[in-house]
């Protein structure tokens, strides 16, 4: 869109892609990238004609490279904390949108590139792609949520050797290791994107937003049985919704549901 200058929003067939698009910067995330990220993230909440979302990056080489070393080089601690807080509430603000978000991972995804596919709930990986956070190379730490979730999506032991050691990984371990959920020829990563997309965006909207919901907020009880009770909770909210209704009446009926979103 023509109010974006280092994104792309593009919205078509109920799929919204988000691309970083500053490929001479390695699609790297500045502050300016990420207030425009957030603003598109916004968008996409608030458009009933969205179900899915993707989220990449412009060229061939890189997925997002980092955080933009070149805007933080003369920060201070303040200037510092404004910007993790900044890529904090953005990585948040994907992870709590109310619809499924696919990172297509093109390339490299460094530092705040891992941590913005984190923030997404699937993530496809090209063959070339890969994964790494090299803050430790620099002195400082993760600060847009990779500690964080990193170690819950890998395990901790995973977490401490990629962010002690600041090693990269490509795609396969990536996939090995849980950090991927599928690693596809490069070449093929948007068409096998936008089928998953697609096929997500088939289903109702409410179901998929429950789903993900059940699923994030149960992860945060202590005790399964208070994340047992999200679910329930959930499950039985959906039995009030004409998508149910729906979908069950065209399974016995051996069509294919109409789903209203509703």
């Amino acid at each position: 869109m023509a109010d974006f200058q280092n994104i792309t929003l593009e919205v078509a067939d109920r799929i919204a892609t988000i691309t970083v698009d500053r490929p001479k910067a390695l699609n790297a995330l500045n502050p300016d990238t990420l207030r425009e990220l957030s603003d598109a993230i916004d968008r996409v909440a608030k458009d009933d004609g969205v179900k899915v979302v993707i989220v990449t990056g412009a060229g061939d080489k890189a997925f997002v490279a980092g955080a933009d070393i070149a805007a933080m080089v003369d920060m201070d601690e303040a200037g510092g904390r404004g910007f993790g807080e900044a890529g904090h509430a953005v990585m948040r603000k994907l992870e709590r949108l109310p619809k499924p978000v696919i990172a297509a991972v093109n390339g490299f995804a460094l530092g705040g590139g891992t941590e913005l596919a984190l923030a997404c709930d699937i993530i496809l990986a090209s063959d070339h792609a890969v994964f790494g956070q090299p803050e430790i190379k620099l002195g400082i730490i993760p600060g847009f949520g990779g500690t964080q979730r990193l170690a819950r999506k890998c395990g901790a032991n995973v977490a401490k050797e990629m962010i002690l050691s600041g090693n990269n990984v490509k795609a396969d371990r990536a996939l090995q290791i849980g950090l991927a959920n599928a690693v596809v020829p490069a070449a093929d990563l948007m068409d096998e994107a936008l089928k998953l997309a697609g096929k997500l965006a088939s289903y109702g909207a409410v179901a998929l937003a429950a789903a993900k919901r059940a699923i994030d907020e149960g992860l945060d009880k202590a005790k399964i049985d208070d994340g047992l009770q999200v679910e329930q909770d959930a499950f039985a909210g959906l039995f009030s919704t004409e998508d149910r209704t729906e979908g069950m009446k065209a399974f016995i009926e051996k069509r294919k549901p109409d789903f209203k979103d509703r």
